[in-house]
């Protein structure tokens, strides 16, 4: 399943993700930017249309829950990163990823690691 999230989109989810199912006005109390109760409503609409996210009716109002995990979304949106700015590959990603930042010897270990981890086919537990 393909999941393609708009940047106000991605800050919805992050808030369901984040607290659980919430109401409209939760959602909207939750976000950095403060966004109209109907944005949010419409947001929570599109994301709805899209089958990302669910709800059940509460009292007059609707509690909106994610129906798609966030790890789904991230590797989702790794993915269609990767097809169409690294031409698939992930080796670019990784390379262009570690060559922009700074990163702390404990980081290095621990990116070290799960390369180790991966070429020795384990699962990481």
């Amino acid at each position: 399943m393909s999941i393609s999230l708009t940047d106000r989109e991605a800050d919805v989810m992050r808030v369901l993700w984040t607290h659980g199912p919430s109401l409209v006005a939760e959602v909207r109390e939750r976000l950095d930017d403060k966004l109209a109760y109907n944005t949010v409503l419409t947001v929570l609409r599109t994301l709805e249309t899209k089958d990302i996210v669910g709800h059940e009716e509460e009292g007059r109002g609707h509690r909106y829950f994610a129906r798609v995990k966030q790890q789904a979304a991230r590797k989702s949106a790794l993915k269609h990163l990767t097809d169409k700015l690294f031409n698939g590959s992930t080796e670019l990603l990784f390379a262009q990823l570690v060559s922009d930042k700074k990163l702390s010897e404990a980081q290095i270990a621990r990116i070290q690691q799960l390369l180790d981890q991966q070429a020795g086919g384990k699962d990481g537990k």
